[in-house]
């Protein structure tokens, strides 16, 4: 049996792609690769190229879901998104947050990594995450 295979992509769905796209512009510091109506013509993805491969999408969708209170991680599903760094490279991702203007928790440390954590504009939970050191 092969290993578990590594995660692809990443699409989440936002309320407003217009500003979406901006603000993960901001923080990816890059353009999207993909910008269009899915062939079905049930959504639109803009897709941005992460390194180490990985995809990460916004979506949004033709027909509406009923969830008008917007993203919860307490509620069933996603609970936060999270970005791989190093120890030393949070610091630098603080600085990068306070640049663009993006709220954030600071570092924190525990004992199974240490973090930045973060919203996008529809209170989707993201973070920047380091493992412990050793």
């Amino acid at each position: 049996m092969p290993a578990f295979p590594a995660l692809t992509h990443v699409a989440i769905t936002v309320s407003d792609l217009a500003a979406s796209t901006a603000w993960y512009q901001t923080l990816f510091d890059a353009k999207p690769v993909l910008d269009e109506d899915e062939e079905s013509g049930n959504f639109h993805h803009t897709v941005f190229a992460l390194a180490g491969g990985t995809l990460f999408g916004l979506h949004t969708h033709s027909s509406s879901g009923s969830d008008a209170d917007g993203f919860d991680e307490r509620n069933v599903g996603l609970d936060h998104v999270a970005f791989a760094c190093t120890r030393p490279e949070l610091e630098e991702w603080v600085a990068r947050l306070d640049k663009a203007g993006i709220a954030h928790s600071g570092i924190k440390h525990a004992h199974y990594g240490s973090g930045i954590s973060f919203r996008d504009p529809d209170n989707i939970a993201l973070e920047f995450f380091a493992p412990p050191a050793g």
